[in-house]
């Protein structure tokens, strides 16, 4: 058992300083062990009375990071390849298990939560809200053999809303971390974790999602993922750390609305599911470039001259995630003398992926919001400010995640990045840029001992 104070005396502790290292970076360790120690003061004296199981006396630490998408813009739906990695900003909690069916969750800026997992059905009512995730997760567990009984938590969560980043992917990982560890040993490995998020999010909570935003945020550090088979996607790890190449890795957020482009989102995989049905084919994966090109006259007429645009993006972004991957691990096993020269060739890869976005994918503006173009603004500025004068690009740019509204993502050479933050701030307002790092670790409990 470990009691509120012996955990505030762990979490001050020089194991606990290389674990926040480690997950942070060492600049943020004290604003880290701060955060935590907040967390357990507040669960343990925050709740009202009878929604913090005293009698337990055992608080544990868990902590999911968000994601960001390297490579593989809309493509996991079609069986696609994906390139992502974890980031620093993440989702903590601090729990209590309860020998009950009730949770109780609150979370820092949001409506508390209560869930009786006496009933595990789906409810039409809790659709689209957190209740919806905490009662599928539950569900999924109980599905597979593993009865779990409550818990009493309280959560902060640093990934960044609306900007690509899966905020909802990382708590959905981190109820399913919390009742792994809690009632199964946490035996599950990141991708069996990622699949009863998925399963909660489309069955409970009414996202029809894919799993490439789940894995990234189980699995940890830079991951290729390979959805050709889709409920057993192979999964390649690789290091990659972007400052040591000298780049920030970032995202701007251009603060324009996702809510009412559900339209657009569903026209892209719908499209290129059309094209693959033409051939008799269920996903693109299924086919060739070379067939589809083949048949361009008659399938220009079964399915539109954007559906054709769409499946070529598919086919090219594909090529593109395994040039990308052995780009990366190529750079991981250089020397940091010899790096400049693949890093230029993965930007390169980079900025062909923005390209065939913008033209082909066309998910960087929507046809219903002519006068909002905002990542098209912000892309076309990017570029300026690195191939200034129309010269050779210093670092690159790209759609981030869903397009058209939200966030692109950005290398900048290190000693521009305040130059280029400064533009950026200039015309979408403070904050609207974020340094990325990339975290070794995914979903993790941390134990200080």
């Amino acid at each position: 058992m470990v009691k509120g104070n012996e955990l505030l005396d762990r979490i001050n502790s020089q194991k606990a300083e290389e674990f926040f290292s480690t997950l942070y970076g060492s600049d943020e360790i004290n604003s880290a062990r701060q955060r935590y120690c907040r967390l357990v003061d507040e669960l343990i004296n925050g709740f009202p009375k009878g929604e913090f199981p005293e009698t337990s006396g055992d608080i544990r630490l868990f902590s999911v990071p968000g994601r960001t998408e390297l490579g593989g813009n809309h493509t996991d739906h079609n069986h696609g390849k994906g390139l992502a990695a974890s980031v620093h900003l993440d989702a903590v909690s601090a729990v209590a298990a309860r020998d009950d069916k009730q949770v109780f969750f609150r979370s820092v800026g949001h409506r508390d939560v209560t869930v009786d997992l006496a009933d595990l059905a789906p409810r039409e009512d809790e659709k689209g809200d957190t209740e919806a995730l905490i009662r599928g997760i539950a569900a999924e567990f109980t599905a597979q053999g593993t009865p779990v009984n409550g818990f009493t938590a309280n959560a902060d969560s640093r990934v960044l809303s609306g900007s690509g980043l899966s905020s909802s992917a990382a708590m959905e990982i981190l109820f399913a971390k919390i009742f792994d560890c809690l009632y199964a040993d946490g035996r599950r490995s990141p991708l069996e974790l990622a699949k009863i998020g998925q399963k909660a999010e489309n069955v409970y909570f009414g996202k029809p999602c894919g799993l490439m935003d789940q894995i990234a945020c189980a699995a940890g550090g830079a991951v290729a993922i390979d959805f050709e088979v889709p409920q057993n996607p192979e999964l390649q790890k690789i290091n990659f750390d972007p400052a040591a190449a000298g780049f920030a890795l970032c995202v701007i957020n251009t603060r324009e609305r996702h809510s009412d482009l559900i339209p657009d989102y569903a026209a892209i995989p719908a499209e290129m599911k059309a094209a693959a049905a033409f051939f008799g084919k269920t996903a693109l994966r299924e086919l060739d470039e070379e067939t589809l090109l083949a048949r361009l006259p008659d399938l220009r007429k079964a399915v539109g001259d954007r559906a054709v645009l769409r499946a070529l993006h598919f086919f090219g972004e594909n090529r593109r995630v395994d040039a990308m991957l052995a780009a990366l691990k190529s750079l991981d096993a250089q020397p940091a003398v010899n790096r400049e020269k693949t890093m230029e060739g993965f930007l390169a890869l980079v900025r062909e992926s923005g390209d065939s976005s913008w033209k082909l994918l066309q998910n960087i503006c929507s046809p219903q919001k002519p006068g909002e173009q905002g990542l098209a603004l912000t892309l076309a500025l990017t570029g300026k400010f690195l191939a200034p004068n129309g010269g050779a690009y210093s670092g690159a740019c790209r759609v981030h995640g869903g397009g058209f509204a939200g966030t692109i993502q950005a290398y900048l050479p290190l000693d521009r990045l305040e130059e280029y933050r400064s533009l950026m701030e200039g015309i979408f307002g403070k904050g609207t840029l974020t340094v990325l790092r990339i975290r070794p670790l995914g979903a993790v409990e941390l134990d200080f001992r």
